[in-house]
């Protein structure tokens, strides 16, 4: 552990990301704002622990750094709020696996910084997976970084009128079009109120300093749980040879997160890819913030 002003650092793991430790018996309130941002910018991944913070302190100390919250509107999973705060949400309404992702990068706009934190560990399994996307995309074969740069991925979805009311969070379709528009995403309505929604994006980005390549996408949970929603932007299948690349990168470049109560993780979503191991206990409670940094970097 080294001090670094008023931080006490170690890394996370060797690949990805830093340990901000309690050290002196302080809060996480009173840490240097400018040194975290600094830290943040160079790692993309930074998990504050031994702070001992609560739900509220956990509110603030985010709210400090962050601008444009989320609510959820346009994603595929439940979310329930937290204490009536439509950005407090958790991240607990199932359990199965989720693989490595960035948060919503099946539509145009995503949040651009993650907060987690730990309400309750679980008593086993349930750790959070990170990866970061730079590192991924150096791992691809020469032909996959082909691939990547020449096709795109196409996400598309049927709802029906019950599933885009909950998912867009409301009952009407002049709204849904709007969102739909915002994001770039093709939109049809169908005679049954039931709609058909695409949208074509790519697996690999630049990243925001312009100086590397990230792989950072949703393609990895969405071939797991729901095959028929992806492909290629041509309409080609994405096929098992693909796959197994990927996941054998993804498994060895993974870091796993073991929970502490009380602590509190920042992420990039524009660098850092995230998931989680499946987990069967009703211990395990995060909850997460969807939002962009209140900083340039």
């Amino acid at each position: 552990m080294k001090k670094n002003a008023q931080l006490y650092t170690k890394p996370l793991s060797k690949t990805v990301g830093e340990q901000i430790i309690n050290a002196d018996n302080s809060s996480v309130l009173e840490l240097s704002k400018e040194l975290i941002v600094n830290l943040f910018c160079a790692q993309g991944l930074l998990l504050f622990r031994g702070f001992e913070a609560d739900v509220e302190t956990f509110i603030k100390f985010s709210n400090e750094l962050s601008t444009n919250f989320m609510d959820y509107t346009g994603g595929v999973f439940k979310r329930k709020v937290i204490n009536g705060n439509s950005t407090l949400l958790s991240v607990n309404d199932f359990k199965d696996e989720v693989k490595l992702h960035g948060e919503m990068y099946y539509q145009k706009n995503i949040p651009l910084m993650l907060w987690f934190f730990c309400a309750n560990p679980p008593s086993q399994d349930g750790a959070t997976i990170v990866c970061d996307g730079k590192l991924f995309f150096d791992k691809l074969s020469d032909l996959l970084k082909d691939l990547f740069s020449r096709k795109k991925l196409k996400y598309r979805r049927h709802l029906e009128r019950d599933a885009w009311r909950e998912r867009y969070k409301t009952d009407e379709l002049d709204v849904v079009e709007q969102i739909c528009k915002n994001n770039d995403t093709h939109l049809q309505v169908n005679e049954d109120e039931s709609i058909d929604i695409c949208y074509i994006y790519p697996a690999i980005h630049l990243s925001r300093t312009g100086e590397a390549m990230i792989f950072i996408n949703s393609l990895l949970p969405a071939m797991a749980i729901s095959p028929d929603v992806i492909s290629f932007d041509d309409g080609t299948n994405i096929d098992n040879t693909i796959m197994s690349e990927l996941n054998e990168i993804a498994e060895k470049i993974t870091v796993e997160i073991y929970w502490q109560k009380g602590d509190i993780l920042m992420v990039d979503n524009t660098r850092i890819m995230h998931g989680r191991r499946a987990f069967a206990d009703d211990k395990r409670d995060l909850y997460i913030r969807l939002c962009s940094p209140a900083f340039s970097y």
